[in-house]
């Protein structure tokens, strides 16, 4: 279990080192607001929609610059997918909207979070691509995942909130 949580921090940090190339396009995974500035309190200038292509000019922490037909502004890393839109992303440069960046005006931080480790380990991550291949081998599309649970007769199912503080 200590080795999957250490290859996790190596993944994760890999990601983030990542680079954004000007030019790149993406789709916009679900609804988000398209904001004026690189935060979460910032003006919204437009709404895009799940599916919208974006094109990304350049990343701030998080966040993403992109020009749409709505016009340009800041999005969130998770609310994109990079690449051409209907083509698989899986792999590492997909895999880079885990990132950290700036809440909001507060200067709050929000970051990707790896439970059980701690910060010494954080540090001494290293990166390992065979292990980042071997992450991204376990990916498959849509369709596939649909006929798996097709023929093991899975069904979704709606299953209410339970309130009360997890542990």
């Amino acid at each position: 279990m200590k080795n999957t949580m250490r290859w996790m921090a190596v993944f994760v940090l890999a990601l983030l080192a990542l680079p954004v190339h000007a030019g790149d396009s993406g789709a916009m995974l679900k609804a988000d607001e398209l904001k004026a500035e690189p935060y979460s309190d910032a003006r919204a200038v437009a709404m895009l929609a799940a599916g919208d292509k974006v094109d990304i000019l350049k990343k701030d922490g998080g966040w993403l610059k992109v020009k749409s037909p709505k016009g340009s502004g800041w999005v969130r890393m998770l609310s994109i997918r990079r690449g051409a839109p209907g083509k698989s992303t899986a792999g590492a440069s997909s895999l880079a909207s885990l990132a950290s960046g700036r809440a909001g005006t507060g200067k709050v931080v929000a970051t990707t979070g790896i439970r059980g480790l701690n910060e010494e380990e954080l540090k001494a991550a290293k990166y390992d691509e065979a292990e980042i291949t071997l992450a991204e081998s376990y990916s498959t599309s849509r369709a596939e995942a649909q006929k798996f649970a097709d023929k093991g007769k899975l069904k979704a199912q709606k299953v209410d909130y339970i309130p009360g503080e997890m542990k």
